[in-house]
């Protein structure tokens, strides 16, 4: 499948290690990541060489090409959030995953029309992606 992996660039990479294992976990189940440049490191350096508008595009478009979105978000985003309502929108199925503990926007919580998961191992969140790709 083609997945959408949504996670914080300027609001915090305090979950780098665990963006960068995740995706590398569903790129090994044979997923497409269009996104998967925005777990590793070098990311801020390499999206400042884009403008505003670029990223906006590119990300759009990955967003409708995608058959489902997956975002971390426990830490807070406005991109993120951006993205998830975007996909909402255009009628994807959205998996939002959150670190065990942490304080997540009740505009996420309180949404029924997406489904949130809390994981406290990587291993858990991983379980929890491909129990809903599997049940697309």
């Amino acid at each position: 499948m083609n997945i959408y992996f949504a996670c914080s660039i300027t609001g915090g990479r305090e979950l780098e290690v665990f963006y960068q294992q995740f995706v590398a976990a569903l790129e090994a189940d044979g997923h497409i990541i269009p996104t998967s440049h925005l777990a590793q490191a070098e990311v801020l350096e390499n999206e400042r060489l884009l403008t505003p508008n670029d990223v906006y595009e590119r990300d759009v478009k990955w967003i409708r090409e995608c058959d489902a979105l997956i975002a971390e978000v426990g830490v807070p985003s406005h991109g993120v959030g951006y993205e998830i309502g975007f996909a909402l929108n255009a009628g994807k199925p959205v998996l939002c995953l959150a670190q065990q503990g942490r304080r997540v926007s009740k505009m996420i919580t309180g949404n029924h029309a997406l489904e949130i998961k809390t994981y406290s191992t990587l291993e858990e969140a991983v379980i929890q992606a491909r129990t809903f790709l599997n049940n697309l």
